[in-house]
């Protein structure tokens, strides 16, 4: 399967300070812990690992240099058979001068040496009494029994197997200057930068330096592999505590910890990388690495598994002669899927990310409002989630403005699926809230319309129930005019994704608060509110939000069951909102196809696990229907209205979906219809 995931390692090994011998036994029991126990493909080392960093003064002795020019001819010999990229720190004479290298190796051979760029000599570093600045333009320099490599900043290292991975290499202080070589490398077309490095320990700093290759990450939009040297360096001034981390786009996949285990792997999706540079069109890369002066030297992974001995990968492959070949084969996940993308885990997280998606709804709607010159606005409420929300972001935009309460025009407006525990809950709501509270039931207006049209009321079919939500709409439609103010739409993302809302119906406001909020965030929303209301001392408030919360998602527009309760449950019909949620960020957010969402969402959901959600048959079903909704329902976002962005997910025509409404969704569900085959 093409789905991008490459699997990388940084790993600390215990050193000696200058006891090279025992640094590449060392070297080599990480390289067979990280590439052959743990299966990665890019395995970074520390800085100067091979001899230890705080040699301090011994690195002018010849001795401990010869020793490690030694010391990476046997690593390169010894690591012959395995297939991955190596990058390791070693010291290296050249002209006359010393500089601070990494390494790069594949399968016995040295591919590049990078220098260090930027020494530090302030504080506690003291670098630049015995290396120098490494050149930026590369060129050839002999390196004994391994020959003539390339030396020099400006250089990457690409997979021909797997386009979209292009890797680049800095060390240590590279990262913390104002312009890293790693903006030049990702510029050039590096997707995964590797840093070697020897930070030492300082109260508050891993912090930091994780803040810093996160950040790097994020601006980069690239894999980072950080590998900080640790146990075995010298203590005399400083300690060294070892940092590993795998970062992707902003997102730390791994992290070792200080004085942790000294490993940490995971897998890093460069089709992901690839499609969001794509997207992001401010985003320069160079046509061919050469144009912007760096030097790239090609390497072939191999890949064992579903494919049996067919070189694959995960982007585009090519075989021995030069012909495409379909790639099957997958690297085994073990990093973590978030099965609800749009939901912060942790809660503090939560419920900042909660605050502040209220507050750019709110704000919205307030500049909405007073430039419209308007105090009024109109809602309608059906004591479910969406109208809910839509209701407690209103309240904030007239709070905001200074406006009487009493200007939001609450509608309640039953009608022949209505229960009486949404309608007491929508009552009791307003009320609380201080809103005006209109009820206006639509039973006999739709029943005229139903005579009308000549339509049979007995027959429950899409015009009784797109009959209510267009009377529904025109009423609040109407009664915005007669008071001067605007209609609130409660519409949210997941609705707007599966076409799940009627066309001129509940599709239709002056403005869509909820357009950009999908649904399982909606629920967070609420139950944030309620735990906000509680607070200050709302418990009424409080308690009708919990019970809204616990009630079934339901457009209410069929007739309720035998005993009063809710007939009609939304995700029973189109899907659970969980599953049409996963599918939607990674479809849009990543450019993701059909067989990566959906080993994304079993991944996500446990399947085949003890802790399965939904099983493999399930996550099909429902994203077939996903991709045949999602592009046949394009026409009711075309006519969207207009509505805050609060997320990196939108489908405004005006912003991020500019979609045709005739597209075809053939191409995505023959994929899915391949596993039938």
């Amino acid at each position: 399967m093409q789905d991008g995931f490459i699997k990388v390692a940084s790993i600390t090994p215990r050193v000696r300070v200058a006891d090279v011998a025992f640094n590449v036994e060392s070297c080599l029991a990480a390289i067979e812990e990280a590439a052959g126990n743990r299966d990665a493909k890019v395995v970074v080392l520390p800085e100067l690992c091979i001899t230890g960093y705080t040699c301090e003064d011994l690195f002018w002795q010849d001795a401990l240099l010869d020793a490690a020019e030694r010391g990476l001819v046997s690593i390169a010999a010894r690591t012959a058979d395995v297939d991955a990229l190596l990058l390791l720190g070693l010291p290296v004479r050249v002209a006359s001068k010393l500089y601070n290298c990494a390494a790069v190796l594949f399968r016995g051979e040295l591919l590049g040496l990078v220098p260090k760029r930027y020494v530090p000599m302030y504080n506690e570093f003291y670098e630049g009494r015995h290396f120098v600045s490494g050149p930026k333009t590369v060129t050839s320099v002999y390196f004994g029994l391994l020959g003539e490599v390339p030396f020099g900043t400006n250089q990457l290292f690409a997979c021909d197997t797997i386009p979209e991975l292009v890797v680049g290499a800095e060390i240590c202080e590279d990262l913390w200057v104002p312009m890293p070589p790693s903006n030049a490398h990702a510029v050039a077309g590096a997707t995964l930068i590797c840093n070697l490095s020897a930070s030492p320990a300082l109260a508050g700093k891993s912090a930091y330096r994780r803040q810093l290759v996160a950040q790097q990450s994020a601006r980069l939009i690239c894999g980072y592999v950080y590998a900080s040297a640790g146990e075995g360096e010298s203590t005399t001034d400083l300690v060294f505590s070892g940092h590993d981390l795998v970062v992707e786009n902003g997102r730390v996949l791994a992290d070792s910890g200080v004085f942790g285990e000294g490993i940490a792997v995971s897998e890093i999706d460069v089709l992901s990388l690839a499609a969001d540079r794509r997207r992001t069109s401010t985003f320069e890369v160079a046509p061919t690495p050469e144009d912007y002066k760096h030097l790239t030297t090609y390497f072939s992974l191999e890949f064992d598994g579903e494919g049996g001995n067919e070189h694959a990968a995960a982007g585009h492959g090519h075989d021995s002669e030069g012909e495409g070949v379909e790639l099957a084969i997958r690297t085994p996940l073990t990093r973590y899927v978030d099965p609800h993308p749009f939901v912060p885990a942790m809660d503090d997280a939560r419920a900042t990310r909660c605050e502040e998606i209220l507050s750019i709804q709110a704000h919205g709607l307030a500049s909405r409002l007073a430039h419209t010159g308007s105090d009024h606005a109109v809602i309608g409420i059906s004591g479910g989630l969406d109208s809910t929300l839509a209701l407690l972001v209103t309240v904030r935009a007239f709070d905001q403005l200074g406006y009487d309460r009493s200007g939001i025009v609450a509608v309640t407006m039953p009608g022949f699926g209505t229960t009486d525990r949404t309608y007491t809950n929508a009552i009791e709501l307003v009320q609380s809230l201080g809103a005006d509270l209109r009820e206006i039931s639509i039973v006999d207006s739709v029943l005229q319309h139903f005579a009308d049209i000549g339509h049979d009321q007995d027959v429950h079919d899409v015009v009784y129930e797109n009959s209510q939500a267009r009377e529904r709409t025109q009423i609040l439609m109407d009664v915005a005019n007669q008071v001067g103010g605007m209609v609130i739409g409660t519409g949210d993302l997941s609705e707007l994704a599966l076409g799940w809302a009627t066309y001129n119906g509940d599709q239709m406001s002056m403005y869509g608060v909820n357009a950009s909020v999908p649904k399982t965030l909606v629920r967070y929303l609420v139950d944030y509110c309620a735990d906000a209301y509680e607070e200050q001392g709302e418990d009424e408030i409080a308690h009708v939000l919990r019970d809204v919360l616990d009630t079934p998602v339901s457009p209410e527009l069929l007739p309720s069951a035998a005993d009063g309760s809710i007939e009609q449950k939304t995700e029973d019909l189109v899907g659970p909102y969980e599953l049409h949620d996963f599918f939607l960020f990674h479809v849009l957010r990543h450019g993701s196809g059909p067989l990566k969402v959906l080993r994304l969402a079993e991944c996500a959901f446990g399947t085949g696990t003890d802790q399965e959600v939904y099983d493999h048959e399930t996550i099909v079903r429902w994203l077939k229907v996903f991709y045949r909704r999602f592009f046949s329902q394009q026409f009711k976002r075309s006519a969207m209205p207009d509505g805050p962005k609060v997320g990196s997910v939108s489908l405004s025509p005006r912003g991020d979906l500019r979609m045709p409404s005739d597209a075809s969704s053939s191409l995505w569900l023959s994929e899915l219809e391949s596993l039938d085959a």
